[in-house]
C-alpha cells in the first residue's frame, strides 16, 4: 500500500504540470497526498475493521474534503442517499491496492476488489480496473513474474499493453477513464527496473500523473517485495496521524 501512496504523493505536483521524462525530484516541498491516498487508506480501514465500503469512503471523504475528488464522487459524499453512479473513472483502481495485499486467493481478490469498486464505480470498466490492479499486486507478491501478470490481465480483462513508455510520453492525453489509466500504469511497471523507476516512468507519461503513479506504485510494491526505506520516510513525513495509524494497523495485519 505504501507504494501506491508514494506514487500519489510523488505524482501530485505533476498532474496539472506534466513532466514528460523521468528526470525529476521525487519529493519537493509541495508534494502532498491527494484523494488517491485518502481512499486507499479508507480501503485498508474497511478491510481490517470489517467496515462497509460506502460508509468508510464517506467518513474519509468528509474528514478530508479538499483532497481533490472528482465532481461526481464529491456529490456522492455530500448526499448520503445517493447510490453508485455507474462511473468508469479510475478512482476504483487508485484506491484498491490494499485488497491485493490483504486477500489470500485469486477469487477473494476479485470479489473484494469488486466490492470496493461498485459502491461508486459500478460500471463494468470501473469494476474491471479495480480487479485488474488488485490481481496484478496479488500475482506479483505471490511469486508471479511480469509475463504472468501481463498475460493474466490481458486474458482475463481484455487490456492491451503494447504501447511503450516512450510512445506514451509523446502521445498520451489526459484522461480519468479507467480504461485509459490501467495501460500506462502497467507500461510503467512492465518496463521498470525497480519501484522508484516504475513511479518515475508512470509520472513521465503525463496525464493524471498521481493516479497513474499510484496504481503503478502499488503493483510495483507487490512485485518487488516492498518499498525502499528512503521512500517510506518521505511518505510518512507527509501523512497525518490519522492516516498513519491506519497504515500501521494495516501493515501489522499482513
Amino acid at each position: 500500500m505504501l507504494g501506491a501512496i508514494a506514487g500519489d504523493i510523488i505524482g501530485s505536483v505533476y498532474e496539472f504540470n506534466n513532466h514528460r521524462n523521468t528526470d525529476f525530484e521525487l519529493f519537493i516541498p509541495d508534494s502532498h497526498f491527494t484523494d488517491d491516498t485518502v481512499l486507499t487508506v479508507a480501503v485498508a480501514d474497511a478491510l481490517i475493521h470489517k467496515k462497509d465500503y460506502g460508509s468508510v469512503f464517506r467518513e474519509y471523504g468528509l474528514r478530508y474534503p479538499d483532497a481533490g475528488y472528482g465532481g461526481r464522487f464529491y456529490h456522492w459524499l455530500r448526499d448520503p442517499t445517493m447510490g453508485p453512479y455507474n462511473s468508469m473513472g479510475n478512482g476504483s483502481a487508485m484506491r484498491v491496492s490494499p485488497v491485493g495485499f490483504y486477500c489470500d486467493t485469486v477469487d477473494e481478490v476479485l470479489k473484494e476488489a469488486k466490492c470496493s469498486a461498485e459502491v461508486t464505480h459500478n460500471h463494468p470498466e470501473g469494476i474491471k480496473a479495480a480487479q485488474a490492479t488488485a490481481l496484478a499486486i496479488y500475482i506479483g507478491r505471490t511469486g508471479g513474474d511480469k509475463k504472468d501478470i501481463r498475460t493474466e490481465l490481458e486474458r482475463r480483462f481484455g487490456y492491451s499493453f503494447d504501447r511503450s513508455i516512450a510512445y506514451l510520453q509523446e502521445h498520451y492525453k489526459y484522461s480519468e477513464l479507467a480504461q485509459d489509466t490501467i495501460p500506462p500504469a502497467m507500461a510503467a511497471f512492465l518496463e521498470a527496473t525497480d519501484l522508484i523507476d516504475c513511479i518515475r516512468k508512470a509520472v513521465s507519461v503525463g496525464g493524471d500523473s498521481d493516479t497513474i503513479a499510484c496504481i503503478a506504485g502499488g503493483i510495483a510494491e507487490g512485485y518487488y517485495g516492498g518499498v525502499p526505506d528512503s521512500i517510506i520516510r518521505s511518505v510518512r513525513e507527509r501523512l497525518d496521524d490519522h492516516l498513519l495509524v491506519v497504515v500501521d494497523e494495516f501493515l501489522a495485519s499482513l
